[in-house]
């Protein structure tokens, strides 16, 4: 199988028009039970004068044995399995295109929509640990981004659209299913361990949705997943974050990039609306909530390594001193090019060189391992040709000037 992502055709089939025809009947869209949160479900089987009770049965089959034939859900009456039959469906986003690369890594692209703008990347990445074996997913919100980080290829898209709930958990649901296709029902598994929201898109900018899909993954009846096993990824939507305290008690990651405003604000430009000053003090704001501590007890900083622009020692002092108040553990991230990005990776000794800076003042840091270059799924390439306008865009001007050359020669 090819390491490039397939292109997704975007032409539809012409509609038939016959005058004479009767008018069909229209179509009654069934539910989607997949995005639904345990909460929603309950709602929606009360309303159909059945027991809340079921709704963590039906959850418990989706999410746990991957099951989407309410006829497998054998602790469930026939007759109310026939009424969901008639009304309801669980229904995964299509997958357009898969990939594993050599490393265990494992690539899908998705399609959420009509045209060939629809489209989602999912990334699994699997590390060993002193745990066992981890599988950790990075989960896509949004289509495209808004916030068009200078450094980040899922930005160049632009931003078409928020994703449902059922389009965040469909993404997990597909990873955990890709290990259980071939395993008999009451013998599966959940495979993912970790998730991380830093995917395509802002998941605070899709806040609803992203809330909900995480309150699924932490539910018993669904994944379970602890507290500290999911993440959440932000470039600094600080007033989303207050809320969050509030709302949820997952890990929360910052896509930091920048010591300084002026940096920054070239790098992540929603720092000129919400400064560094106000992001940290959102985070501390929300690692002290009282009886949070197993997932709050630090903030992950994420900070990808620019040659010459954000690499050099003073980077670093300052670094120390903007975080000197925050529990933190940073995390630097070699930078994986991409077609026309300004940017070029840090050398591997600048690196270390930073790294050790930050360690020698206290700091838990470490630097995140490429993995899945050979399909094009390393962090900040979660753009590949099927949805990289700006790569078929050079790779059909490349093309034309091949033939062109072939033209001239043969002239």
């Amino acid at each position: 199988m090819s390491t490039e992502a397939v292109a997704v055709s975007a032409v539809s089939e012409p509609q038939q028009h016959t005058p004479s025809a009767p008018a069909q009947a229209k179509t009654v869209e069934k539910v989607n039970l997949l995005g639904m949160s345990r909460p929603q479900m309950e709602k929606f089987f009360e309303d159909m004068g059945e027991k809340k009770f079921r709704a963590g049965q039906v959850m418990k089959w989706i999410h746990q044995f991957f099951v989407t034939d309410f006829a497998e859900m054998t602790n469930i009456s026939g007759k109310l399995r026939e009424k969901l039959e008639k009304i309801c469906e669980i229904k995964a986003p299509e997958v357009v295109h898969k990939n594993y690369s050599k490393d265990g890594t494992r690539k899908w692209v998705f399609r959420v929509g009509d045209g060939e703008g629809s489209l989602v990347e999912t990334v699994l990445i699997p590390a060993e640990h002193r745990s066992g074996l981890r599988r950790t997913l990075c989960i896509s919100s949004q289509v495209g981004c808004a916030l068009d980080c200078s450094f980040c290829s899922t930005g160049k898209q632009g931003f078409q659209r928020d994703l449902s709930q059922a389009e965040i958990i469909g993404q997990l649901w597909m990873a955990n299913y890709s290990y259980m296709e071939e395993v008999p029902v009451l013998e599966r598994e959940r495979s993912v361990t970790n998730v991380v929201m830093m995917g395509m898109g802002e998941p605070l900018l899709n806040y609803d949705a992203v809330l909900n899909s995480m309150r699924t993954m932490l539910d018993d009846f669904a994944y379970g997943m602890s507290k500290r096993r999911v993440t959440l990824s932000t470039s600094g939507v600080v007033p989303k974050i207050d809320q969050m305290v509030k709302d949820i008690d997952v890990a929360l990651a910052i896509s930091l990039h920048a010591p300084n405003d002026e940096l920054r604000n070239e790098l992540v430009p929603i720092n000129k609306k919400y400064p560094l000053e106000q992001l940290i003090a959102a985070c501390q704001r929300y690692i002290a909530k009282d009886g949070n501590e197993s997932s709050r007890k630090h903030v992950t900083i994420e900070y990808v390594m620019l040659d010459g622009v954000n690499d050099q020692p003073e980077h670093a002092q300052q670094m120390i001193k903007l975080l000197k108040n925050l529990p933190s553990k940073i995390n630097l991230i070699p930078f994986n090019p991409f077609p026309h990005a300004p940017y070029g990776r840090s050398s591997r000794n600048r690196i270390i060189s930073f790294q050790k800076t930050l360690s020698d003042a206290g700091f838990v840091c470490t630097i995140r391992q490429t993995r899945g270059d050979d399909i094009d799924a390393a962090c900040g390439q979660l753009v590949g040709q099927v949805a990289d306008r700006t790569r078929r865009a050079e790779q059909w001007k490349k093309k034309v000037a091949a033939q062109n050359e072939i033209l001239r020669s043969q002239g």
